[in-house]
């Protein structure tokens, strides 16, 4: 399979976007702009995340903006709505804009859900959404049932929806990210695509053969998705320089919301990512170098995600290609600022990746 790659599309964007400095306004004809450039550079899609902004608004308004070869892939915390409801808001879309959604699966925090009166330790996130995405999955492909579970019971469940019917066969792709073990178990389970955030390869290498070993033993096979920010220049130099540039812009009230706290989070995947950096913000950025061209300091300032590789074109795509040979074969990328970083890196690293 050739390797797919995204690019990454959010409302609040710019040079630095953690800093109210660093940030373009909020403008929904940029956006869609931007939307229409990833397509148009050859990405395949974008992965549009959680953030101030509602992921259904914003992925209708470059949906709108955008032809089938850009495929949006929404964040979504299962249990915020009902499976029913989520599965005729998906069909709603597939109707208006065509069968290419799909769903980046996100389990949130503890402290996270709680606000929105959802109320699940760690594990029983993870068996919540194992129930919730199996039922949005026969919802999505048309069936009317009844359930009995742990979490929800419906009656005559998808009735409702069957003047909605499916615009492709198969249920809507599921794509999620846990490094926990009840994460890797669900995502053995029920997911399609299994994605990870940066890590050093022989860290990531473990990873991923537990993720194939709990697949095999279900019967499945999954693809694979890392999650990484690119900062990509003509020389190394020139490259770190950039990343040096981020820590010298980022306020100290930023580092401290960012670090403050969070080290004690339960999600695992935080916890691998806090434990590459330790909370601490050093001079220049190349101390915290933890693998060749691996730089965890993007975790020092934005939330989520925070592994960039850092180089030259040539030294990132020989980053990436180690990653492909892990097994590897779909990347969602990004850079500040994403609509001039998605023409350089359209430019520059995909025609050398894609040329392998």
């Amino acid at each position: 399979m050739a390797t797919e790659v995204l690019w990454y599309l959010i409302p609040r964007e710019g040079q630095y976007p953690w800093e109210p400095a660093g940030r373009r306004p909020v403008d929904l004809g940029y956006l869609q702009h931007l939307a229409a450039g990833i397509e148009r550079l050859g990405y395949s899609g974008a992965l549009l995340a959680t953030d101030l902004y509602d992921v259904w608004t914003l992925g209708s308004a470059v949906a709108a903006a955008t032809g089938p070869g850009f495929q949006p892939l929404l964040a979504v915390h299962p249990g915020l709505v009902s499976p029913t409801l989520l599965a005729k808001m998906a069909l709603s879309f597939e109707h208006l804009h065509g069968p290419r959604l799909r769903f980046n699966v996100v389990n949130g925090s503890t402290g996270q859900l709680r606000e929105y009166g959802l109320d699940v330790e760690h594990d029983d996130r993870y068996r919540l959404s194992a129930e919730y995405w199996s039922l949005v999955k026969r919802l999505t492909v048309g069936e009317v049932f009844d359930h009995e579970g742990e979490f929800y019971r419906l009656k005559n469940a998808g009735a409702s929806l069957r003047e909605l019917p499916p615009k492709r066969e198969g249920h809507i792709p599921l794509w999620f990210g846990g490094s926990s073990a009840a994460g890797i178990e669900m995502a053995a389970e029920h997911v399609d695509v299994y994605l990870t955030w940066g890590e050093p390869p022989h860290l990531l290498k473990e990873k991923l053969a537990r993720v194939r070993e709990r697949a095999a033993a279900h019967g499945r096979s999954l693809r694979i998705g890392l999650r990484l920010h690119l900062i990509v220049r003509d020389t190394e130099e020139q490259a770190w320089a950039a990343a040096d540039r981020l820590l010298d812009v980022t306020s100290q009230a930023t580092y401290a919301r960012q670090l403050d706290g969070r080290a004690g989070e339960d999600g695992v995947g935080w916890q691998r990512q806090f434990r590459q950096h330790g909370g601490q913000v050093p001079a220049r950025a190349r101390e915290l170098e933890t693998s060749p061209n691996l730089w965890p300091g993007m975790g020092l300032f934005r939330p989520g995600p925070g592994t960039a590789v850092v180089g030259s074109t040539a030294q990132v795509v020989e980053r990436l290609r180690e990653f492909e040979d892990l097994g590897v074969d779909t990347f969602i990328l990004s850079g500040n600022p994403l609509l001039e970083e998605a023409y350089r890196v359209a430019e520059t690293v995909l025609p050398a990746l894609r040329g392998r």
